[in-house]
């Protein structure tokens, strides 16, 4: 295992690896970090917790020449919450390096005083893509074109929260021989014109951490069976004791709704979603990093990439409407070394998310809440075996398709698809007779029929 030790790094940088307790990189630092320093356009696709933020700020803060005073990097987040975060690791460099400059530009904040501390331009610049393209192209305060590289953080976020214009524009005015470096959990249809239009030859690195959100978190199932989901949610917050657990809505108004319920049920709980206010969440986020709540209701932009340390449980009230966004979710617990529970709620409707989900090799425990505890339940086994019961003809075509006598690698599936082909096609051969036959039977009940009407 390749430790951090055996990169050359500057002092500052080794000691906030040490302070960091990082031993050894993850798989997405182990591929990104020689990347960046070959001068590469990258495309980094990973889930959350895989280390994808240190995988680009670790090199970026060792190139930096600090007796420059331009600026080096732009690193840009859709939300002002990741663009903090991001913001909040790159300070423990500067804690080693004291004439590291980094700046945040994002909106919520007094922009006059953002202005007046831009009399000296930072090193590195961290923020949301409209703050940016307004403190340097419209303001001409920020002057980020002297910038090698340029950083988008969750771009498929960036996108669907419609930031992609004002990145457009600033990448417009930027040099020609810009490192590009895109970060996201997926790359959708929509985004890859600009990264055509800007990357040139990117470099795809691709990090599968199915198993992140499998290997540290058991996942359970709570069957509703049209029973009020917010008083199952209080019998589950009843049974389990959790370090930090993040309650997840679909919507923010549905956040919104759950959490002034349980307030009004006298529980302390936190929020996260977007009817809250700029001061209100930056107020939020503050509270929260001080653990002054075990309970957090959230929405989805929690699940990208926000930090909230010691997150232990997970409930869904519901799945999510995407799949990876089900992964994000659970990912937020059993980080490390720790381990996580997720909860879901769920019904019949769920189904096909719930068998795509174990394709991905995630498994399922179905657990019914009882008064104050958990019951283990059979239903979804029972389930199960009925859909795997063959059919008379699905047991005739298998015993034809013999097994080969010299296996090879992926003869299961194979085998698999070659029946499924042969039931189908006599599937197919059985209605086209019963077709023929219907034909028949009513071609003779038509004469039949002639024959009376004659007589």
């Amino acid at each position: 295992m390749k430790l951090y030790e055996q990169y050359q790094f500057n002092p500052f940088v080794k000691q906030t690896i040490t302070e960091l307790k990082f031993e050894s990189p993850t798989k997405i630092q182990k591929e990104i970090i020689p990347l960046v320093y070959k001068q590469r356009d990258i495309i980094g696709i990973s889930q959350t917790g895989t280390g994808k933020t240190h995988a680009f700020l670790i090199p970026i803060m060792d190139m930096i020449d600090v007796t420059s005073d331009c600026v080096q990097a732009v690193i840009t987040a859709p939300t002002r919450e990741l663009a903090s975060q991001i913001y909040e690791h790159a300070k423990l460099f500067m804690k080693y390096n004291q004439d590291l400059r980094v700046s945040l530009i994002i909106g919520g904040s007094d922009k006059q005083k953002a202005i007046d501390k831009l009399t000296i331009q930072p090193h590195i610049v961290i923020g949301t893509p409209g703050r940016i393209k307004d403190l340097s192209l419209d303001e001409q305060a920020l002057k980020i074109t002297t910038a090698d590289v340029f950083v988008i953080d969750e771009a498929d976020m960036t996108l669907e929260f419609g930031y992609l214009e004002d990145i457009d524009a600033v990448l417009g005015k930027m040099k020609e021989n810009l490192q590009m470096m895109v970060f996201s959990a997926t790359i959708p249809q929509m985004l890859r014109p600009f990264l055509q239009k800007y990357m040139q030859n990117p470099k795809l690195v691709e990090i599968d951490e199915e198993l992140t959100t499998t290997r540290n978190v058991s996942h359970y199932l709570i069957p509703t069976k049209h029973r009020d989901r917010y008083q199952i949610l209080k019998q589950i917050m009843g049974i389990i004791d959790p370090y930090i657990c993040l309650v997840f809505c679909n919507k923010r108004t549905e956040a919104a709704d759950l959490t002034m319920k349980l307030r009004n049920d006298g529980y302390k709980v936190g929020e996260i979603h977007g009817d809250l206010e700029p001061r209100e969440r930056r107020q939020m986020m503050r509270r929260i990093k001080n653990m002054d709540y075990q309970y957090i209701v959230a929405t989805d932009i929690a699940a990208r990439g926000i930090d909230i340390d010691g997150a232990s449980h997970i409930i869904n009230m519901e799945f999510p409407t995407e799949l990876d966004f089900y992964i994000h979710r659970s990912g937020r617990c059993g980080r490390g070394k720790y381990t996580g529970e997720c909860y879901s709620m769920y019904d019949t409707s769920n189904q096909n998310i719930v068998q795509a989900l174990e394709k991905k090799g995630i498994t399922f425990e179905i657990k019914e809440v009882k008064g104050d505890h958990f019951v283990d339940t059979k239903d979804r086994e029972k389930r199960k075996s009925r859909e795997k019961h063959q059919t008379e003809l699905e047991k005739k075509i298998t015993s034809i398709v013999k097994k080969p006598t010299k296996v090879k690698p992926g003869y299961k599936k194979k085998r698999k698809r070659v029946i499924e082909k042969m039931v189908k096609q006599e599937k197919r051969a059985m209605i086209k007779q019963d077709i023929k036959r219907q034909k028949k039977e009513r071609a003779k009940q038509a004469q039949r029929e002639k024959r009376e009407r004659e007589e």
